[in-house]
């Protein structure tokens, strides 16, 4: 199971981003997936979730990040509107998954509730 994300750049404040992942592999079904962020010198934080029928939102982004999911190619889009200089991180695509590997040969094994991380894609706003 891979996750590939896109979308990270440059702009100016007052700006507007769209971030992207697709999970790829042997995926039986996705639970959640999310976008994670690191600012430098700051730890990890959450930013936005998505499941099958909700979706949660860091105080901080409420009302200017929309995230959305499209099932059927197992992606994540972020769109990030009105972007200020501290939404500036590292931004991490992050999925929830059950998958199978049948990479062995034999009867394949199924995972369930497994966690991948995409690499992170930077997202740089100039004041």
């Amino acid at each position: 199971v891979q996750l590939q994300a896109s979308g990270g750049g440059l702009v100016q404040a007052g700006g507007s981003l769209r971030l992207s992942c697709a999970a790829s592999g042997t995926i039986i079904s996705i639970n959640g997936m999310g976008w994670y962020r690191q600012a430098p010198g700051k730890e990890r934080e959450l930013v936005a979730i998505i499941t099958t029928d909700s979706t949660m939102y860091a105080d901080s982004v409420k009302g200017q990040f929309t995230i959305s999911r499209d099932n059927a190619k197992n992606t994540v889009t972020l769109q990030m509107n009105s972007l200020k200089a501290e939404d500036t991180a590292v931004y991490y695509c992050n999925a929830n998954l059950n998958y199978y590997d049948d990479s062995t040969g034999m009867r394949p094994e199924r995972y369930y509730g497994m966690d991948y991380w995409g690499k992170g894609t930077q997202v740089t706003v100039s004041s």
